[in-house]
């Protein structure tokens, strides 16, 4: 573990040294191996709750399967770490009652929600329990809003908040014209989210943190949004090129070799733009060359099993397996930029000589 000369940030119970959230990345990419290594040095490690029990080869689609291989996998990041650790569950799963009755069940420290509106999380909590809960929003609208239904109908004031901008990987949160407006830019939602939360301080007499995400990708990013008034940042993209994300080889290579022009937009299944790495499989669905098929797994309760031209899940299984003829990679904006794999001890040491050295 490093010495890390910054702030650090609180969540509920939980002390993070390093104000650093590694984004829950599914399918398969963020599971025990990074969020517990994540953890290790101090910052928050983050299972994604996505397609657990389908990555397995020949694995059985049933509801008990997922609840087991996600308990699975929190355990298994326990023996590995005593740090702070996290699951992020999309609203949009078609199992999300049980991921969160399970993460809870097994005393998960944090459970990061987005994907939709988590707006009945907190009935899911029970007394004693020291999970907290965290929404990941893209407006300050969807702050309002998730903070007065939590107050009204379940006495509870969100333990933080994420902000993601458009410059994220995966799934957005924005139409398509949105995501290069500058009326979206993370910088101006930073500011609107942190005027909404002041507040709900105000209100509430507690204080609720404010993580920025969506393209943070350097220290130096990091000291910008803290210097904005933010407590913390989440990052995704960064860890994929490390020595223990979950995720097949090929995966970690397909970021070596992404150029700028190489990431594009994609319409998702599920009813959101993503953003990936273009290749061949992409063109083909862009071309119309694929055609609907049967869904195998039904994950997302948003996804157009009917009109859709490719499974999601199908996909980015075969990504995470490393076989990229059927499958894409997400990837944030500034993910053409990594050039080599590293440990995540070398990355967070990384980090912390871009956060301290003076702007240029």
């Amino acid at each position: 573990m490093f010495k890390w000369n910054g702030k650090s940030l609180k969540i509920g119970n939980a002390v993070i040294r390093v104000p650093v959230i590694q984004g829950g990345m599914g399918i398969g990419i963020s599971l025990a191996s990074l969020a517990s290594a994540v953890a290790n040095e101090g910052g928050v490690g983050v299972l994604s709750s996505a397609g657990l029990g389908m990555i397995a080869e020949n694995a059985r689609q049933t509801v008990r399967s997922r609840i087991e291989a996600l308990r699975r996998q929190i355990r298994r990041a326990r023996k590995m770490t005593g740090g702070v650790l996290g699951v992020n569950i999309m609203v949009a799963l078609s199992n999300f009652e049980d991921m969160v009755k399970t993460s809870i069940e097994e005393g998960i420290d944090i459970i990061f929600s987005g994907a939709g509106l988590p707006l009945n999380l907190p009935a899911f909590l029970r007394e004693g329990c020291k999970t907290s809960l965290v929404p990941i929003v893209s407006s300050a609208k969807a702050v309002r809003l998730i903070a007065k239904w939590w107050r009204d109908k379940h006495r509870y004031t969100p333990d933080a908040i994420v902000v993601e901008g458009p410059l994220a990987g995966g799934h957005l949160g924005f139409k398509k014209s949105q995501i290069d407006d500058p009326a979206f830019a993370l910088e101006k939602l930073v500011k609107d989210v942190l005027g909404e939360v002041r507040a709900i301080e105000d209100e509430t007499g507690r204080r609720v943190p404010v993580i920025a995400a969506g393209g943070i990708y350097t220290g130096g990013d990091i000291r910008r949004f803290l210097g904005m008034g933010v407590s913390g940042v989440q990052m995704a993209t960064r860890f994929v090129a490390t020595e223990e994300c979950d995720a097949d080889r090929n995966f970690k290579q397909a970021y070596l070799n992404c150029r700028k022009e190489d990431i594009g937009i994609i319409e998702s299944p599920v009813g959101m733009p993503g953003r990936v790495i273009v290749n061949d499989f992409v063109r083909g669905i862009r071309a119309g060359e694929k055609v609907p098929r049967a869904c195998p797994y039904h994950c997302i309760s948003t996804c157009r099993q009917g009109e859709s031209p490719y499974c999601i899940a199908a996909a980015l299984i075969n990504a995470y397996r490393g076989r990229f003829t059927n499958g894409f990679a997400f990837i944030g904006a500034n993910g053409y930029r990594v050039d080599r794999i590293v440990t995540v001890s070398e990355l967070f040491r990384a980090l912390e000589k871009e956060y301290s050295d003076e702007p240029t």
